[in-house]
C-alpha cells in the first residue's frame, strides 16, 4: 500500500521525546504543594502531570506531558486529553494552499493604538466574527497561531448556500444515505450534502477579513486582564500587550484559560473519529450516495476491551468511484475512544467488506468536545464558536451555526460599543455587566437554552446505549416525520417543536426504548435539568 503522507510513519518517532519544560527531567515535584494559579474564575496547579496516549502503525507508546496552558482537568479534555499528540499533528497538518494569515492581514500595532474589538482564535468562527464586526465599522484585531484549516468538513448543501458559500463546496452528494443494521432497508435523506474544501474556506474567510481591514498579530494569548479604565488588556507571548475596548475568545472549546465557565454543569464528552482518504480497488457503495452513517456489524469479533465496545458507525464519502474519504466514528463517549481504536476498527472493517487501499493520500484524527458547561454570562470576556459552547451537544456540528450567526453577533458588539464610546455623554455609557450581558444574551438567550437542555438530555442517553440500543434509537428517530428529524440534525427545531418531537418519539418507540426513555427522565441529572429550564424560564420568551 503506497502512502503519500508520512506522519503516521513519523509520529512513533516523535512521541519519544520528553516533555518536561517546566520540571527537571525525570522529576515531579510531589513534596511541597504548588500554589495554585488563578485566570479568570479558574484554577490550575501548572506542573499538573498527565498521560497522554500515542499510536503509530503497531507501535504504540506512553508519553508524560506537562498540563500547562490549561485551565482545569475539563479544559484538557476539550483539548484532547490523552490522546493531545494526534489532535496536536492534525491541527499542524501543512496545507500548502492556505495562504498564511500574516501575508495577507495588516499587523496590529502595538503601542497607545486601542482596537474595539480583539478577535482571539483564528479558525472558521474567529475569522468570521472578524470580519463581520470589521465590516460594521470596528477596528477589529484578530490573534492566534496561523494555522490552517485542517479538519475535513461535511455540510448540508442547502444550509451552505444559504450562507453564500456554496463556492466553497468541492463534491455534493444529491441524497445521503443511512444503514442502521443487515435486516432492514438503508435510508435515504431525500437531502444533498457536501463537502466544504478547506482550502477555499479559508480564503474566502481571509478574503472577508483583508476586505474589512482587519489587523493581525500571531501569537497565543496567555490571559485577559481588565485595566483600571474598563479596557482589556490581552497579554500575548514575548510580553506583548494589546489593549481592546473588548476582547472575544473564538479559540475553540479548550477555552477555559481565558473564560469562566459555568459551575457544576454536565461533564464534557467528546466525539472521536478517525479518518482516511485512500485509493481502493473498488468501493461497495453507491458513489453518487453520501454515507452518513454505516452502524452494520461487519467484523463480527468480540471487543477487546470496554472501549473498544462503544458503538461506532462508517461515514463515507465518494470523492470519485475510486478516491474515497472513510472515517470510523464514535459519536460520543464518555472516556473518549482512542484513536488507534477506531483506526484498528476501520481498518477491519474496510477488510472484511473486500476493500482493498491502493494508496493513501492522508490520515485524519477528529476531535470533538460535546455538552459540557455554558460559559458565564456575568463575565465581561466574551466567547464564540466552540468556546461559546455552541456545538450541537448531540450531533457535534458547530461550523454552519458560528457561520451564520457571526453577522448577528458582530452587530450586537458594534451596538454595544458605540453606544459605550469614549465620546459619547456619560448618561449613554454602561456598565462592563451590560456589555456581557446584551452580548451573551444574543449567543444564549432562553430560548436557546431550552433546545441544549434537551439536547443534553439526548447526548445522556446515547451515552448509555450499546450498539443495539443505538440502532433501535435510530429506527426510532428515522420514522419520525422528515421535517422532525431533519431539523434535529440541523438545529432548526424550535424548543415547543422538540417538546413535540419528544411526545411523537416515544408514542412510536419500542417498549424497550419507551421504559428507557422514562427511566432516563426520571433518573439522569440531565432530565431534572431539562425540566427545570423549560419550566423555570419565562413563558413569554417561547417563540
Amino acid at each position: 500500500m503506497e502512502s503519500v503522507g508520512v506522519g503516521a510513519r513519523n509520529f512513533t518517532a516523535m512521541t519519544t521525546v520528553s516533555f518536561w519544560p517546566t520540571v527537571r527531567r525525570g522529576v515531579i515535584p510531589t513534596s511541597k504543594k504548588e500554589a495554585p494559579m488563578f485566570r479568570y474564575g479558574t484554577l490550575y496547579n501548572k506542573h499538573s502531570v498527565l498521560q497522554v496516549r500515542a499510536n503509530a502503525g503497531s507501535e504504540s507508546c506512553v508519553g508524560v506531558a506537562v498540563k500547562q496552558g490549561f485551565a482545569d482537568e475539563e479544559d484538557y479534555v476539550k483539548a484532547g486529553g490523552s490522546e493531545l499528540l494526534f489532535v496536536q499533528m492534525q491541527q499542524n497538518k501543512t496545507m500548502e494552499k492556505q495562504s498564511k494569515l500574516a501575508d495577507k492581514l495588516p499587523p496590529i500595532s502595538v503601542g497607545d493604538n486601542i482596537l474595539d474589538l480583539v478577535v482571539i482564535g483564528c479558525g472558521p468562527a474567529g475569522l468570521a466574527l472578524a470580519a463581520e464586526s470589521a465590516k460594521l465599522g470596528l477596528k477589529v484585531g484578530l490573534i492566534g497561531p496561523d494555522l490552517p484549516f485542517t479538519n475535513n468538513y461535511g455540510v448540508w448543501e442547502d444550509e451552505f448556500k444559504d450562507l453564500g458559500l456554496e463556492g466553497c463546496i468541492e463534491h455534493v452528494w444529491q441524497d445521503t444515505i443511512v444503514y442502521l443494521d443487515d435486516d432492514s432497508d438503508p435510508i435515504l435523506f431525500g437531502r444533498a450534502y457536501g463537502r466544504v474544501c478547506r482550502n477555499l474556506l479559508h480564503e474566502e474567510l481571509l478574503r472577508r477579513c483583508v476586505e474589512s481591514g482587519v489587523s493581525y498579530l500571531s501569537s497565543r494569548v496567555e490571559s485577559i486582564v481588565e485595566a483600571t479604565n474598563g479596557h482589556s488588556l490581552v497579554e500575548c507571548d514575548h510580553g506583548i500587550v494589546i489593549p481592546s475596548r473588548l476582547a472575544t475568545v473564538a479559540s475553540g472549546a479548550a477555552s477555559g484559560k481565558l473564560l469562566q465557565y459555568e459551575v457544576g454543569g454536565p461533564k464534557v464528552s467528546v466525539q472521536t473519529a478517525y479518518g482516511v482518504e485512500v485509493e481502493v480497488e473498488s468501493y461497495p457503495y453507491d458513489p453518487n450516495l453520501m454515507v452518513f452513517m454505516d452502524y452494520r456489524d461487519y467484523t463480527k469479533q468480540k471487543a477487546s476491551c470496554l472501549e473498544a465496545e462503544y458503538p461506532t458507525f462508517l461515514y463515507a464519502m465518494a470523492m470519485s468511484p475510486t478516491r474515497i474519504f472513510f472515517e470510523e466514528t464514535c459519536l460520543a463517549s464518555k472516556d473518549a475512544m482512542p484513536f488507534d481504536l477506531l483506526k484498528k476498527k476501520l481498518l477491519s472493517r474496510l477488510k472484511t467488506m473486500g476493500i482493498r487501499i491502493i494508496k493513501t493520500y492522508e490520515e485524519e484524527w477528529s476531535w470533538i468536545p460535546v455538552g459540557g458547561s455554558l460559559p458565564n454570562t456575568e463575565q465581561k470576556n466574551l466567547a464564540f464558536g466552540a468556546a461559546a459552547s455552541m456545538v450541537h451537544p448531540a450531533t457535534g456540528y458547530s461550523v454552519v451555526r458560528s457561520l451564520s450567526e457571526a453577522p448577528k453577533y458582530a452587530s450586537v458588539i458594534a451596538k454595544i460599543l458605540k453606544q459605550d464610546h469614549p465620546k459619547a455623554s456619560r448618561s449613554c455609557q454602561i456598565s462592563d455587566e451590560n456589555i456581557s450581558m446584551q452580548a451573551w444574551n444574543t449567543l444564549w438567550p432562553p430560548e436557546r437554552k431550552r433546545q441544549r437542555a434537551f439536547f443534553l438530555f439526548g447526548l445522556a442517553l446515547i451515552l448509555q446505549l450499546d450498539i443495539e440500543g443505538i440502532r433501535i434509537f435510530f429506527h426510532t428517530f428515522f420514522r419520525l416525520p422528515t421535517w422532525m428529524w431533519q431539523g434535529f440534525l440541523g438545529s432548526s427545531l424550535s424548543s415547543v417543536d422538540l417538546m413535540l418531537f419528544a411526545v411523537y418519539m416515544f408514542v412510536i418507540a419500542p417498549n424497550s426504548l419507551r421504559s428507557r426513555l422514562v427511566r432516563h427522565l426520571l433518573s439522569d441529572p440531565t432530565g431534572a435539568t431539562m425540566i427545570r429550564t423549560y419550566l423555570t424560564l419565562n413563558l413569554n420568551s417561547f417563540p
